[in-house]
């Protein structure tokens, strides 16, 4: 019979301990990485009007700009959101990344229209792939450095930087390009050095999955839902899509609303009124993310309702304070909706078709954030973007009402 030795048990132990040690840092370089990614994505919110100034464009180029990102967020998911089951997570953010850093350099290089289509379609494909494969990733590096514990502090984590670097960028884009020269490069040339700091720090982090052998034959993302799910599967979809179109006209349209209508020019203003939006999002998923989710729901439905109703008001007054309210509250409940509807795919899916319910949830979540983003961009066109805002917020507030109160009755949210 073979036994272990003091000696070698202490080893064994120390190795263990070191193993874990590595995992948890690990886990904050994934946790600062894809904070960097995220907020990369949203760094030209405040500087459109300056490339509408530069090329000449109308103002619904700027919503063509920002919904080819949201295009290649699709293409990314389809393609992409699922191979680092088989390839690794670390690989995949790897690449990614690299996708991101030939994205920014193309924001420093050049600011045609043209080449600004191309970086933001390139960006929004690396973060198609990185969102799962991050969620993922920090998921099991948590697992392995801390045994034992549950999964929701890093699932936290994840949703708050996932959010929360959205939120981030403008602000900084605002920051840097406020007080100090060469808005169209500054804050890329910045995002370059972060980026390539990030990809660095990357090679540093534990892989978490083995590459089987031999390796499974590569297959698109498959997206289906399930018959007996499609009834709840609906009524979430419209949710998600409905909650997104906010973030996605706030994102693109605050800075023509704020200098055109409202004549405030300041980067610094319009890069915190969608910090704001979108930070409330954050902030709502994690101080009500431990509450039953029918009452998330409910007070979810609750924020976008006042929140559409006051952005018609204030669109209608040309009021910034009505209008900086309005952009908070509707942030707060879309970030309450979407976590119901991402849970709600869950729970009504069979585990065996998780991932591809899961997966129509996100292209459902991200349509909603170009479709109609294109749509009111051609409407600014044509009418007031006040006239448009109003509108919009009637057709979203809609949408939201119907799809959760279609939710709340179903009994899928109950259930979840």
């Amino acid at each position: 019979m073979t036994t272990t030795s003091p000696t070698d048990a202490r080893r064994t132990t120390a190795v263990d301990d070191a193993s874990r040690a590595r995992h948890r840092r690990g886990f904050w370089v994934v946790v600062a990485a894809f904070t960097t990614l995220m907020a990369f994505t949203t760094l030209p919110t405040p500087l459109y009007p300056l490339y509408q100034q530069l090329d000449g464009f109308p103002t619904f180029v700027i919503t063509l700009i920002f919904a080819a990102y949201g295009l290649g967020v699709m293409v990314g998911l389809y393609l992409a959101g699922h191979v680092s089951d088989y390839l690794g997570r670390r690989r995949v953010l790897l690449a990614a990344t690299v996708v991101e850093l030939v994205s920014a350099v193309m924001f420093v290089l050049l600011h045609d229209t043209a080449s600004l289509l191309v970086a933001r379609l390139l960006c929004g494909l690396g973060i198609g792939a990185v969102t799962a494969t991050a969620t993922a990733h920090l998921a099991e590096l948590h697992a392995t450095g801390r045994p034992g514990s549950d999964g929701r502090f890093a699932a936290t984590v994840a949703g708050a930087v996932n959010t929360g670097g959205l939120a981030l960028g403008p602000l900084v884009a605002g920051l840097l390009t406020q007080f100090l020269p060469h808005p169209l490069t500054l804050p890329y040339a910045v995002w370059v050095v972060l980026l390539a700091g990030a990809f660095g720090a990357l090679l540093l982090a534990p892989e978490t999955v083995e590459r089987p052998h031999p390796r499974p034959a590569y297959r698109p993302q498959r997206v289906s839902v399930e018959p007996a799910a499609r009834r709840h599967f609906s009524a979430a979809a419209v949710a998600a899509a409905a909650a997104f179109s906010v973030l996605g006209v706030f994102t693109s349209l605050t800075a023509s609303f704020v200098g055109g209508t409202l004549g405030q020019h300041s980067r610094l203003l319009t890069g915190s009124i969608v910090f704001g939006v979108i930070g409330a999002s954050t902030v709502s998923q994690i101080a009500l993310g431990r509450r039953e989710v029918p009452e998330r729901l409910r007070a979810g439905m609750a924020a976008m309702s006042v929140g559409l109703v006051l952005v018609a008001a204030g669109a209608w007054a040309t009021s910034l304070p009505v209008f900086v309210v309005a952009g908070v509250l509707s942030g707060a409940g879309v970030g309450l909706v979407f976590n119901v509807a991402i849970t709600t795919a869950a729970t009504v899916s069979s585990p065996e078709h998780r991932g591809e319910t899961l997966a129509g949830m996100f292209l459902a979540a991200y349509a909603g954030i170009t479709v109609p983003v294109v749509a009111a961009g051609v409407a600014v066109t044509f009418f007031p973007a006040s006239a448009v805002l109003i509108v919009f917020a009637g057709i979203v507030l809609v949408a939201v009402l119907v799809s959760t109160t279609r939710l709340l009755r179903s009994g899928a949210a109950v259930a979840s």
